[in-house]
């Protein structure tokens, strides 16, 4: 594959208003997909974004429109909605493409642009890169007659869409009467639509993390500081907790006690529950190779099968759509539902575990750890703009090193991060101890050829 002048794993992503993520980058991504999704034919062409709640959004998503516009799309812009609801009505408004403006989980100070085809994927990277050569064309390059230009309108009611979407995953017999939910919304993407769709639900809400400023979301808030989530569960005596990230597209739960449980946990809960009512697909369930060992045990245990992708939603859905799963995800979070959605989504992920909860009749301590994790460390390490640690001879040393000293008991996962300059590094096996010296040893190489 070519290389990439733009798009990481997930979307272009970047420090804000720092190349790449300048206005005049977005302006050349809405020139681009613009001129590549317009197709041929008499009828108007429309792309639909949304965005999260950071404070360069402001000037990221007029830098789209008017790229957008300039080619002849018509544009429809959301406001704060989710990366899932984005998915959906691109696809529900029959839109050539969808675009997300936001950076997940990072802090404020950086952003993003994903993007999404008229079915709600996200883009394959062979079409991202004929995006990425037409953003090199000119700014004069194939615009639109003055009749021919975009127009522009600000959908009212996709907050309230989305709620009725997510509402109506939740079986229709149950309902969340008697519980009590504190919902994390990173004061991020879902500020309003989560807190509505649980109470709709029944559910009595206490919220966190839903006063956006523009520069506190995921600040010590949503599913990356489960902290606050566990605090306000204590506090507020909730049967369980439910911490978002800044769009939404993570989860994280808390039971009664507040104590977390994570991704893996959270698709071990879902996937028993499935199979048990025929509802799983596939055989098993699509994780990455940073899936805890104890989800691939758990699941074996029940016939079913793990897959493991790279790192990043996008390569689980491809295999998921490939072999006909409906379940797959990421330890951080990202749960897949495809009965549902065409991308990870937080707040339908959570609802399924909700269904579990109120079916069982149990508290969410006994479903919250559905098998024993292995021993899992991980670590990241950063690195200049330019470096290439893992070309370092002494890195790979004392990786290969360390794989012989684990013996085939564990596993070892040293990659660069797609979407920051972090080289991420995983061991886990059943000794503890080995494991956290594996990873020593191995961030300690490559802070010295990062060096």
């Amino acid at each position: 594959m070519s290389a990439r002048a733009y798009f990481g794993t997930d979307g272009i992503r970047g420090q804000a208003n720092r190349h790449p993520m300048t206005a005049e980058v977005a302006l050349r991504v809405g020139l681009a997909a613009g001129k590549l999704f317009r197709t041929a034919g008499d009828r108007r062409h429309l792309v639909v974004i949304g965005k999260d709640t950071r404070l360069s959004g402001y000037t990221i998503e007029p830098a789209l429109v008017a790229g957008f516009g300039s080619v002849g799309m018509d544009v429809r812009l959301f406001g704060p909605l989710p990366t899932p609801g984005v998915a959906m009505m691109t696809r529900s408004l029959r839109a050539d493409l969808g675009v997300m403006i936001s950076a997940s989980h990072n802090s404020y100070t950086d952003n993003g642009i994903k993007l999404f085809g008229p079915d709600g994927y996200k883009l394959s990277d062979e079409i991202e890169l004929n995006i990425e050569a037409l953003m090199d064309e000119g700014l004069q390059e194939g615009l639109a007659e003055p009749a021919d230009l975009g127009r522009v309108q600000r959908i009212d009611d996709a907050q309230a869409r989305y709620v009725e979407i997510v509402k109506s995953t939740f079986p229709r017999r149950l309902n969340l009467n008697g519980l009590r939910v504190v919902i994390d919304c990173a004061n991020g993407a879902a500020y309003k639509v989560a807190p509505a769709a649980l109470y709709e639900l029944g559910a009595e809400v206490k919220e966190v993390g839903v006063s956006p400023n523009g520069l506190n979301i995921n600040l010590e808030c949503g599913s990356t500081y489960p902290k606050t989530l566990a605090k306000a569960v204590r506090e507020y005596r909730a049967d369980i907790g439910i911490a978002l990230d800044g769009d939404a597209d993570r989860v994280l739960i808390c039971d009664e006690r507040g104590e977390v449980v994570d991704g893996d946990q959270i698709m071990a809960i879902i996937a028993a529950d499935w199979a048990t009512n025929d509802r799983l697909k596939g055989g098993g369930v699509v994780g990455t190779v940073y899936s805890n060992f104890g989800l691939e045990r758990f699941l074996a245990d029940r016939g079913l099968g793990l897959e493991r992708t790279a790192v990043g939603d996008r390569y689980v859905m491809a295999r998921m759509r490939e072999g006909g799963f409906n379940l797959g995800g990421e330890q951080s979070g990202h749960v897949i539902l495809s009965d549902f959605s065409t991308t990870g989504d937080g707040l339908i992920a959570a609802l399924q575990v909700l269904a579990v909860l109120v079916q069982s009749g149990k508290r969410m301590s006994a479903l919250a750890q559905q098998f024993e994790a292995a021993p899992q460390k991980l670590e990241n390490v950063r690195f200049a703009n330019g470096a290439k640690p893992l070309d370092d001879a002494n890195v790979k040393s004392v990786i290969a090193e360390c794989e012989a000293r684990l013996n085939a008991s564990g596993r070892i996962v040293v990659r660069p991060s797609g979407t920051e300059p972090l080289i991420r590094i995983m061991a886990e096996g059943d000794d503890a101890k080995l494991v956290a010296q594996v990873v020593r040893d191995i961030a300690g190489a490559v802070k010295q050829a990062a060096a």
